[in-house]
C-alpha cells in the first residue's frame, strides 16, 4: 500500500479540506503526505477568515521538494479538493504526471468542488471548464447533484438523469463516479443518496438524512477521501460505496447528537475503521 498525496485546503480551525481528509485516510491505515493550498483560520462557511492562499509556485516549489525526496515515486493515489483557480488545477495534473512516471497505476481521484444546490456556483469562472476539459486525466470523480449537472450540462432532477450524466462522464474517460449526496424526484423525502457508476457496475446506497440548522461544512472533502481509503484497501466498489456511506451517516449522527457546527471527525472516529457496512448497496 503506497502513500496518498492529499492537495487541499487547510483550516487551522474546523474540518475542511485536508484537515476532513487526511486524519481519517490515517484511521484507514494510510500514510498521508498533505500539501495545503491555503492557510485559513476557518473555513469560509462562518463568513469571515484570515489567512492566505498560496500562490501556485509555492504548490510547485513544494512538489519539487517532495519529488528531490523520493516520495512521489512511493505514491498509489493522488487526492485533490478545492482549488483557488484554474492555475493551481494545473499544478495538480503536473503532480499526477509526474506521480504516473513512477507508477502507471496510480489513482488520481478529484473531488470537483464547484458549488452546491440551493448555494450555486462559488469558485472562480475558470473552474468549471478547467474540470470539464480534463475529466479523462480522472480515475474517480466525486461530484455532488449539482456538480454532476454542471459537468455534464445535464439537468439532474430523477435517477435516470443521475445516471445518463454518469455515464457522459465515463464516456469522456473517468473511471468511477461517485455522487456524493443524491436527492431527486425518486429518493425517499426523509433520506439521502450516495451512487457510484462505473462501466463494470453501477450501485446506490440510501441512508436517513440528518437535518442540521447548519449544515457542517467538509463533508464532500471527508467522503471522498473515505471512499478512497477503502478502494485502496481493496474493497470492491460496491463494498467501498456501502463502508463510505455508512461512515459518513455515523459522522453526522455524532455531531448532531453533539450539537457541534464542525464534523465530530475525531469523536466518531471508530466509523472510518467499519469492516461490515450499516447500510448496503443496491445493484442498479
Amino acid at each position: 500500500m503506497g502513500t496518498i498525496l492529499s492537495i487541499q485546503s487547510h483550516v487551522a480551525y474546523g474540518y475542511v479540506g485536508n484537515r476532513a481528509a487526511t486524519l481519517p485516510l490515517q484511521i484507514m491505515g494510510h500514510e498521508v503526505t498533505a500539501i495545503n493550498t491555503v492557510q485559513f483560520s476557518n473555513h469560509t462557511g462562518y463568513g469571515n477568515w484570515t489567512g492566505a492562499v498560496f500562490p501556485s509556485g509555492h504548490i510547485r516549489d513544494v512538489l519539487k521538494g517532495l519529488t528531490e525526496r523520493g516520495v512521489m515515486k512511493d505514491l498509489s493515489a493522488v487526492l485533490s479538493g478545492y482549488l483557488g483557480d484554474a492555475s493551481l488545477g494545473e499544478v495538480v495534473l503536473e503532480a499526477v504526471s509526474i506521480a504516473r512516471e513512477y507508477n502507471p497505476d496510480l489513482v488520481y481521484c478529484c473531488d470537483p468542488v464547484m458549488g452546491d444546490v440551493g448555494r450555486g456556483f462559488f469558485v472562480k469562472d475558470d473552474i468549471p471548464p478547467f474540470f470539464k476539459d480534463n475529466v479523462d486525466y480522472t480515475d474517480i470523480l466525486t461530484p455532488n447533484q449539482f456538480e454532476l449537472s454542471a459537468l455534464t450540462g445535464k439537468e439532474v432532477t430523477t435517477l435516470d438523469d443521475v445516471l445518463q450524466a454518469c455515464q457522459t462522464l465515463v464516456d469522456l474517460g473517468t473511471r468511477y463516479v461517485l455522487v456524493t449526496s443524491v436527492e431527486t424526484r425518486d429518493t425517499p423525502s426523509d433520506s439521502i443518496q450516495m451512487l457510484l457508476y462505473s462501466a463494470k457496475g453501477k450501485w446506490i446506497v440510501t441512508t436517513p438524512k440528518i437535518a442540521f440548522d447548519t449544515p457542517p461544512n467538509g463533508a464532500g472533502d471527508m467522503t471522498t477521501a473515505v471512499f478512497l481509503g477503502h478502494m485502496q484497501s481493496g474493497e470492491t466498489p460496491e463494498n467501498a460505496l456501502a463502508l463510505t456511506a455508512s461512515a459518513i451517516y455515523g459522522v453526522f449522527e455524532k455531531t448532531k447528537s453533539m450539537g457541534r457546527r464542525e464534523l465530530a471527525i475525531v469523536q466518531a472516529q471508530d466509523c472510518f475503521k467499519l469492516t461490515n457496512a450499516m447500510y448496503s448497496a443496491e445493484a442498479l
